[in-house]
């Protein structure tokens, strides 16, 4: 337990969220696993009372009995049992999915409650093989393997590609989203606290599929601005 318990946090630890849209993912997740823990153990004890339980002589109606007995089986075991396992969990995560889509900040954003807060920043992400262009559409700024936002405010990222599918994702700070060559994606990121994450390609691209890393920096709003401010701004036709 306690080697398993050493992967519940690091920099790209599910487990470990650093903003709304990924703690919605964590907490889905330990209900899932609490959930899933009580069926196995249900199992195990039906198993269990199954082994001990001592056969008596057969009834006179043994074929009719037998199949009274596989009807409820089938209800219980193959209908009502999934339902009362699977149906909370899908209306409980259904609205975590929230989080992720690029929809009008809502009220556990920080963000909704000051009407005098910048709209959500928008960044595009191109993946190639085997790397990421960044690039910040309203100021110019393009970077390389390296994604800055600031603390606090929604980001929506543009998520496509050159080449193959790839797939954007950022553990700590949101759900992952493909990136299909021809189309475009949006996913909702934040950050609550400063600090740098780690992002990975969730998808095999090839042979540099491992090495296709990103790092994201999260920055207080007020240095996140002088940062932007100080970037050399490039061309629409211009890569990084």
């Amino acid at each position: 337990m306690l080697v398993g318990l050493v992967g519940c946090d690091g920099p790209q630890s599910v487990l470990d969220p650093a903003g709304p849209s990924a703690l919605a993912i964590a907490t889905v997740w330990w209900w899932m696993l609490g959930v899933g823990t009580l069926v196995l153990l249900g199992v195990v004890a039906l198993w269990w009372v199954a082994m001990r339980r001592r056969a008596g002589p057969p009834p006179d109606d043994q074929p009719q009995v037998a199949d009274r007995t596989g009807r409820h089986w089938i209800v219980g075991g193959g209908i009502v049992l999934p339902a009362l396992a699977i149906v909370p969990l899908l209306i409980f995560g259904s609205p975590a999915g929230l989080h992720q889509l690029p929809l009008p900040v809502m009220s556990w954003s920080r963000s909704a409650a000051d009407p005098t807060a910048p709209p959500p920043l928008r960044i595009d992400a191109t993946g190639q093989q085997w790397w990421w262009a960044l690039h910040y559409p309203d100021s110019g700024v393009r970077l390389r393997n390296e994604l800055r936002l600031p603390v606090g405010r929604p980001v929506h990222v543009h998520v496509g590609s050159l080449d193959v599918i790839h797939s954007f994702w950022v553990p700590r700070l949101g759900g992952k989203l493909d990136a299909i060559p021809g189309r475009t994606g949006i996913v909702r990121l934040q950050a609550d606290q400063a600090g740098t994450f780690r992002g990975q390609c969730a998808e095999f691209c090839g042979l540099g599929h491992a090495h296709m890393v990103m790092t994201v920096i999260a920055m207080p709003p007020a240095d996140f601005d002088t940062w932007l401010a100080d970037q050399p701004r490039t061309t629409a036709h211009q890569r990084p």
